[in-house]
C-alpha cells in the first residue's frame, strides 16, 4: 500500500550546497541550479512523479501534457520554498514581498486571550507563514512528525538560527497533547497540519477533489477538546518573491455543541477549504503518494 511515512527528502550535501550558493551568490543563482536538481527528481523518482502526475491527471484533469508538465513545476516550486525557507529563517539579504488576507482574524485569535489552533496543510510554505505570524507579538508553536533526518534538521537550524517557531514532536505516547495544551494556557499559537497522518492514527473519510480521501481526526479533536479559537492558516508562492498568506474567519465551539460533532464540522470546514486553496494553486501541494487509497 502506497503511504506517507512521515519522512521529507533530502540530504544534508544538498541543503550544504544550496545554502553556499544563497549566500555567496543570491537567491536568483540558486533557482538556476534547481532547474537541474528538479529535473533529477522528476527523471529518477518515478514513485513519486507517478503519484503527481495522477494526481494533476485524476483530480484536476489536466492533459497529459500539461500534467507531465507540472510535474516538474511541483518539484522545482517545492524547491524554492526550501531555498526561500533558508533565505527567510536565515535573515540573508532578499527581496520578498507578501500580502495577508485575514490578518485581523488572527489578530482576533490573540486578543481572546485563549491562545489559538492554526489548521493547514502540506501546500505553499507554511514554515515561511510562521516565520511571518512572529509580526502578532505571540509565540508559534509548529506541530510536526520527527520525521526528517535529525543530521539535516541540526544543520538547518545552525544555518538558519532558527527561533522563529517553537516545535512540538507528535510522539506515541500522547505527551505532545499536553504540550499544546500549554501552549495554549500561555495564549500561544499551535499550528497543526490537517492533511497527512501515518497508519496509527484515526480517520475520517470525506470526498476531495472528485474522490473519497482519509483524513486525520487528530487535529479537530484537540482543537474541540481544547475548545479554543481555530482559523485556518494558508501561504502560497504567487512569484519569484512574493507571497500570498491567508487566515479563515475565527471558529469556536459552543457549549452545548458535543466534541465529536463540533471535529467533524470542523474538518468538513478544513476539508472544503483546503479543497478551495488545491485547486487554485495545484502546483503547491507537495504530495508524493497516493492520497485516495482507503486501504
Amino acid at each position: 500500500m502506497s503511504q506517507w511515512e512521515g519522512k521529507s527528502r533530502g540530504n544534508k550535501l544538498g541543503y550544504q550546497i544550496f545554502v553556499f550558493v544563497c549566500d555567496k551568490l543570491g537567491a536568483q543563482a540558486a533557482y538556476f541550479l534547481l532547474r537541474f536538481v528538479s529535473f533529477y527528481f522528476f527523471l529518477f523518482s518515478p514513485s513519486s512523479t507517478r503519484q503527481i502526475y495522477l494526481y494533476f491527471r485524476k483530480r484536476h484533469k489536466f492533459t497529459r501534457l500539461k500534467s507531465v508538465v507540472n510535474v516538474y513545476k511541483n518539484y522545482f516550486v517545492f524547491g524554492q520554498t526550501l531555498i526561500d525557507k533558508v533565505i527567510l529563517l536565515g535573515g540573508l539579504k532578499n527581496k520578498f514581498t507578501y500580502h495577508f488576507d485575514g490578518v485581523e482574524n488572527l489578530q482576533e485569535i490573540v486578543g481572546l486571550g485563549k491562545g489559538g489552533i492554526l489548521l493547514s496543510g502540506h501546500v505553499g510554505n507554511w514554515e515561511i507563514a510562521s516565520h511571518l505570524l512572529k509580526k502578532l507579538n505571540t509565540k508559534v508553536n509548529v506541530v510536526m512528525f520527527d520525521g526528517e533526518h535529525q543530521r539535516i534538521k541540526n544543520y538547518l537550524n545552525e544555518v538558519t538560527g532558527s527561533k522563529s517557531f517553537n516545535i512540538i514532536i507528535i510522539r506515541d505516547d500522547i505527551s505532545h497533547v499536553y504540550e499544546i495544551g500549554h501552549a495554549l494556557n500561555r495564549n500561544e499559537l499551535v499550528c497543526i497540519h490537517a492533511d497527512r497522518f501515518v497508519n496509527t492514527a484515526k480517520t475520517i473519510i470525506r470526498p476531495f477533489l472528485g474522490s473519497p480521501a482519509k483524513f486525520p481526526l487528530g487535529p479537530f479533536s484537540i482543537a474541540s477538546t481544547f475548545n479554543v479559537p481555530v482559523s485556518f492558516v494558508y501561504a502560497f508562492k504567487e512569484s519569484t518573491t512574493h507571497y500570498h498568506l491567508f487566515g479563515s474567519k475565527v471558529m469556536l465551539r459552543e457549549e452545548q455543541t458535543p466534541k465529536r460533532e463540533y471535529a467533524e464540522q470542523l474538518a468538513d470546514r478544513f476539508i472544503k477549504s483546503f479543497e478551495e486553496k488545491v485547486s487554485r494553486y495545484p502546483e503547491q501541494w507537495f504530495n508524493y503518494y497516493n492520497f485516495w487509497e482507503l486501504n
